[in-house]
């Protein structure tokens, strides 16, 4: 059944999926487009927040795990990041997609949750269909080097951000949190970009404009609607619908880089979509988004 949070997530991966076409475009660092990405969506929101009254809280010590989840979101993408420059996009999204797995994990442990048999049978389908996407010699030529540990330690950031958005999400309205998360995630990427010395200025204008785009569209909007997504959805789901990002990126290099869709990469699309539609399956009786 389609509902408003499916519709969301499905917008909101549709949305953060142009950000590595965007990379591929090379018109700055992978550091510092993370850092304006997240410095102008926080500057978009925090006025409208301020507004709307929407940064009032309960008590100041949700401020601390609200901090946690920032530094956890910035610390994935800056991770992701410099993984790419050290390997590959497609080794470093490959390892990074693990995060599913992680969810899984993580919940049973920590959040006394069992993932249901469906989630898991989901996930090991779209994980072979991920490994079909990026092909047989991306796995082979998998080194145990710098570049390897930091794309699953990228993988770890994201599924443990999921999870503590969605305790939060539970206390919080959306806005409010993605408002003090993203203004937590660009201090510590201003630290980040000044500790490995990076420009804050001189690009192009094109350059200026894709990271206008990363800001609004890739997370502004993006982060908005998936929050909203992970409000309402469980966390296990929403993680593994992530996947499909890699497919969406796939059709709009096609279309904005020229990049060639190959029959294999079709074939794993498939198949990865196989394995996110087997998690929402549920039998009839069950009502759950």
């Amino acid at each position: 059944m389609i509902t408003k949070p499916r519709i969301a997530l499905f917008l909101g991966i549709l949305c953060i999926s142009i950000f590595p076409v965007i990379v591929k475009m090379n018109l700055t660092s992978g550091l510092i487009s993370a850092f304006y990405r997240m410095a102008i969506a926080t500057a978009i929101i925090l006025p409208f927040a301020l507004y709307k009254g929407k940064l009032k809280l309960e008590s100041f010590k949700i401020l601390l795990p609200i901090a946690f989840c920032g530094i956890l979101f910035a610390s994935d993408i800056a991770v992701w990041n410099i993984s790419i420059q050290n390997s590959s996009a497609t080794q470093a999204t490959l390892l990074t997609n693990l995060s599913p797995i992680w969810v899984g994990l993580f919940s049973f442990a920590f959040l006394n949750y069992r993932p249901r048999k469906s989630f898991w049978l989901g996930t090991f389908i779209a994980l072979i269909g991920m490994m079909v996407f990026v092909g047989i010699d991306t796995i082979l030529d998998l080194k145990l080097d710098f570049a390897f540990f930091l794309g699953v330690l990228s993988g770890l950031f994201y599924a443990l951000y999921i999870l503590a958005s969605k305790k939060l999400l539970a206390k919080l309205e959306v806005i409010t949190f993605i408002t003090y998360s993203m203004i937590f995630s660009t201090i510590f990427l201003f630290i980040i970009n000044v500790c490995f010395g990076e420009q804050f200025s001189g690009f192009s204008n094109e350059a200026w404009v894709s990271l206008l785009v990363q800001g609004v569209v890739c997370q502004l909007i993006a982060w908005l609607l998936i929050s909203y997504a992970t409000q309402q959805m469980r966390p296990t789901r929403v993680s593994l619908s992530l996947l499909s990002q890699a497919i969406f990126a796939m059709i709009l290099a096609a279309i904005f880089v020229n990049e060639k869709i190959t029959g294999v990469q079709m074939l794993g699309s498939g198949i990865i979509l196989l394995g996110i539609a087997t998690t929402f399956y549920e039998k009839k009786s069950i009502e759950k988004i």
